[in-house]
C-alpha cells in the first residue's frame, strides 16, 4: 500500500511528536514534514506539496488551522485536510462554515479520535477525495449556522454597526456624529432608520425613542428580538424557535 506524504501542524510538541510516531507506525502514513503554527503551514506549503495534512484546529498563532488551510488550498486546490481540535469555540464552526470547504476533508474532535491508528483512515478518506466530520462537531455547526442566520449585528452593515454601538452607550445623535466624523447630524438619523429596519422596529406604530430603546436591548442581548403591538417580546433561539422573552 502507497503511503501518504502528510504534513503534520500541531502546536503542542509533545503532541505533534507522538501523533508523528504513531502515524508512522501505522505503515499507512510518511510524515514528511512537520509545522507548530498556521503561519509555518502555510510557508512549509509555499515549498513543499504534501499529500495530505493533519491540521490542529486550535493553535497558538494569528491563524486558527481553517484559515491556515484555506490559505494553502489557495495555492493547492482541495488538498485533503484532516481537521482535529479539543476546543469548543464558536468561532472555528463559524470559520469552517464559511470556509467553502467541500470535499477531500474530514473534521474531528480529538476526544473521538486520540489515536493514531483512528486518525490514518481519515487521511486516507480524504486523500481519496471523501469529506466527514464528526457527528458532534456537525450538529455545533449547523447550531452555530442557525444562531448567525438570526445574527443581529450580522444583519448590519459595517456604519450601521458603528452607529448602534453609540446608540447603546448612550450618546445622542449629535455626540455620534461628532465622533464619527458627519458634517450632518441628520445622517446618523438616517443610519437608525436603517438598523430599525433592518430589526424589524418599525414594522409596528413605534415612535423613535421606543424604537431607539429596543434596538439597544438587540443590541445588548445579542439577538433578534420582536415585539408585538402589546409590547411583548419574542426572542429568537439556537434551537430556531421563537420565545418569549420577558414573563408576563
Amino acid at each position: 500500500m502507497q503511503t501518504i506524504q502528510t504534513l503534520v501542524v500541531e502546536d503542542h510538541p509533545a503532541l505533534r511528536a507522538a501523533m508523528v510516531a504513531g502515524l508512522q507506525a501505522t505503515k499507512e502514513i510518511t510524515v514528511i514534514g512537520e509545522a507548530g503554527s498556521g503561519e509555518d503551514a502555510i510557508e512549509w506549503c509555499a515549498q513543499h506539496t504534501p499529500q495530505a495534512i493533519l491540521m490542529d484546529v486550535a493553535l497558538a498563532s494569528e491563524l486558527n488551522g481553517i484559515q491556515a488551510a484555506v490559505i494553502i488550498r489557495r495555492e493547492h486546490p482541495r488538498i485533503p485536510v484532516v481537521f482535529y481540535s479539543i476546543q469548543d469555540d464558536d468561532a472555528y464552526y463559524r470559520d469552517f462554515q464559511r470556509s467553502g470547504i467541500l470535499s477531500h476533508y474530514a473534521y474531528v474532535r480529538k476526544s473521538n479520535y486520540l489515536l493514531p491508528a483512528m486518525v490514518a483512515p481519515l487521511l486516507r478518506d480524504a486523500f481519496q477525495g471523501r469529506a466527514f466530520i464528526d457527528p458532534d462537531i456537525a450538529s455545533r455547526v449547523q447550531e452555530v449556522r442557525h444562531r448567525d442566520e438570526q445574527s443581529a449585528l450580522d444583519l448590519l452593515e459595517p456604519a450601521e454597526r458603528e452607529v448602534m454601538t453609540l446608540v447603546a452607550h448612550g450618546f445622542t445623535n449629535d455626540q455620534i456624529a461628532q465622533r464619527l466624523g458627519f458634517r450632518d447630524a441628520r445622517a446618523v438619523s438616517r443610519i437608525n432608520g436603517q438598523i430599525y429596519t433592518a430589526w424589524g422596529l418599525n414594522e409596528n406604530t413605534t415612535d423613535e425613542k421606543v424604537a431607539r430603546t429596543r434596538a439597544t436591548i438587540i443590541f445588548h442581548e445579542r439577538q433578534l428580538i420582536v415585539w408585538d403591538e402589546e409590547g411583548r417580546g419574542r426572542a429568537y433561539m439556537p434551537d430556531g424557535q421563537w420565545q418569549a422573552r420577558w414573563n408576563d
